[in-house]
């Protein structure tokens, strides 16, 4: 029981440095499939609890805690909604890894070197569509490094580059220019 309560302190300090610090790091997605070679994405994100600002695939997008700020640069458009759970979790890994942790198996080991701690959520039930998730964490201060997410054939790793807490509070908001085209979905 006391390493069970040991790996949920681990995971519940890193969630709860999530809701108390702002991190922010570039990062690269590798998605790849048994049969095909392996795509990179890169982007960068900010996040404070629940709220984030995130570039990736030429687009911008912000959550200020209600309203999801979507920028679609190509087409000079931005779209406001009001997000549901699910859309928040696909967005924000860490939210998905806080929602799996009641219908999950929890494992959690040091690296050889100790300077790393590696998470493993394993589903109670497969039925729920992953394998796995894993979340690589820096002993030292519970700053993620990187995230694996294991589903059938298909592996989705996000991998942080140089992550770290800042001090400064941004504004978890896309202001739109005059021409921009604005979206409101909001209900």
């Amino acid at each position: 029981m006391t390493f069970l309560l040991t790996i949920l302190t681990i995971l519940s300090s890193f969630l709860a440095n999530l809701e108390t610090k702002t991190l922010q790091s570039d990062f690269t997605v590798t998605v790849s499939e048994e049969v095909n070679a392996p795509m990179n994405y890169p982007g960068t994100i900010t996040m404070h609890g629940r709220h984030f600002l995130l570039t990736m695939f030429g687009l911008e997008a912000a959550y200020d805690g209600k309203t999801l700020y979507t920028y679609n640069g190509d087409i000079d458009e931005l779209t406001l909604s009001n997000p549901t759970e699910v859309e928040l979790r696909e967005a924000n890994p860490f939210l998905y890894a806080q929602a799996l942790i009641p219908v999950c198996n929890i494992t959690e080991r040091p690296t050889q070197d100790g300077k790393q701690t590696i998470v493993t959520l394993t589903p109670k039930d497969q039925s729920i569509g992953i394998n796995r998730f894993v979340l690589k964490l820096r002993t030292a201060d519970l700053i993620p490094l990187s995230v694996e997410l294991k589903e059938g054939k298909k592996t989705t790793v996000l991998r942080l580059k140089e992550p770290k807490f800042i001090t400064t509070q941004p504004e978890y908001v896309l202001r739109p220019d005059k021409d921009t085209y604005v979206n409101d979905m909001r209900l």
